[in-house]
């Protein structure tokens, strides 16, 4: 959409860089969920041919999703999203294979979905190791290989991570894994449909992924397990999913998922493309024109669309507080703990001090966003910074130490 230019000082409708949090729903998406609510609404397991049309797309839809990460249609199981896939995934082995081992590995940078159910799983006598993870974010292989016992059932590592965006070095790990007999799972919800992923080369038992984060609907995802893989159910009922997860099968979002998954694989380089260029030019404004910024995560290995920032001396609550009245939206870290003053556990564990790691700020930007866009957030970012420093009685020690 063409906007007249702005003049200093203007504000600007919305601009939206919090992607990684959640995404728009794509046009082509809507209208074949729209479909599914309003005429092909029927209950995919009815025994009739009106839920029978119903129930040959959503295994189309499973097809499809299979043919994406180069696995067999009955290796794909839908869920409500992460979170499920994720905790299926961790409780399920857990479950099956606690006669033959209580050791789980994962790493300090995870999101809480897996975090929180590995705390869990300790309340319950299993015992996890934290793999520490370098200033980039990047897990040492020659590390994960050590922490692996006899014991070990499962190893759990993101594929990319929601804050700082580092891609982990995930064919090497399942390698690694499957040398050692231990199964590997990887939480893929930010890297599905922005990274080309292949389960099978790339040593995957396991993945997560979600709708919400590529243009398609919320509560509908994936979970895959490997043919072979003895993994437990985590939701008990009727007989849905091949009898591994109950629910009634939600048409509407498998089909969005679906659409959202075929536009994704259509357009991952052309959008890849975009979004690193619009990206960069992000982050070489940003550490021009603010000093004292730190630039987070890996320089290359990291996904197209992140930059995660520490501004020194401020807080991140306030930017982002006075980010909001300029219409701009951003993120201190996790969309799901961005409601907390607790410190990013992915900064601290990439080496960052609290007081630094309290400045935090991700912007992740799509294909939609504009060069004019990205220079009305650094002007926005400029003033608001130095108006937070102005009132920082550590910016004022700091400059006092310097001699400024």
């Amino acid at each position: 959409m063409h906007r007249p230019p702005l003049k200093k000082g203007d504000k600007m409708d919305l601009i939206y860089m919090d992607n990684a949090a959640t995404t728009k729903v794509a046009p082509e998406v809507y209208e074949v969920m729209k479909e599914y609510f309003e005429e092909e609404y029927a209950n995919a397991s009815g025994a009739y041919s009106f839920a029978g049309k119903t129930s040959a797309r959503v295994e189309e839809a499973r097809r499809l999703v299979a043919d994406f990460l180069g696995a067999k249609s009955n290796e794909i199981f839908f869920t409500s999203g992460g979170s499920e896939s994720d905790n299926w995934a961790i409780k399920g082995i857990a479950d099956a294979l606690k006669s033959k081992g209580n050791h789980i590995i994962t790493t300090k940078i995870e999101h809480h979905a897996v975090l929180h159910t590995c705390e869990y799983l300790e309340s319950r006598g299993f015992e996890v190791t934290y793999l520490d993870v370098d200033e980039y974010g990047l897990v040492d292989p020659k590390a994960f290989e050590a922490a692996i016992r006899p014991e070990t059932i499962l190893a759990s590592i993101m594929f990319a991570n929601n804050e700082i965006g580092t891609i982990e070095p995930i064919k090497e790990l399942g390698k690694i894994a499957h040398e050692h007999g231990v199964i590997f799972h990887t939480d893929a919800v930010q890297a599905y449909g922005h990274v080309k992923i292949d389960v099978n080369e790339m040593n995957i038992d396991l993945l997560s992924a979600s709708g919400h984060k590529i243009n398609g609907p919320k509560g509908v995802g994936i979970l895959y397990i490997k043919k072979g893989i003895r993994i437990n159910n985590l939701i008990h009922g009727g007989s849905q999913e091949r009898g591994k997860r109950a629910g009634t099968t939600n048409t509407a979002g498998i089909m969005g998922f679906c659409v959202a998954t075929k536009l994704a694989k259509e357009r991952m380089d052309e959008r890849n493309a975009r979004e690193e260029e619009l990206r960069d030019y992000l982050v070489k404004s940003v550490l021009e024109r603010i000093p004292y910024t730190i630039y987070n995560g890996h320089p290359t290995s990291r996904l197209s669309n992140n930059a995660n920032f520490c501004f020194r001396f401020i807080e991140g609550e306030s930017l982002l507080i006075m980010l909001d009245q300029k219409n701009v939206c951003g993120s201190s870290g996790s969309a799901c703990t961005s409601g907390s003053l607790d410190t990013s556990h992915v900064l601290l564990a990439i080496g960052l001090k609290h007081e630094i790691a309290h400045g935090s700020l991700r912007l992740t930007v799509s294909a939609e966003n504009t060069k004019e866009e990205v220079d009305y957030v650094v002007d926005a970012l400029e003033t608001i910074v130095g108006r937070l420093r102005n009132m920082s009685p550590l910016y004022e020690d700091f400059l006092r130490k310097e001699g400024k």
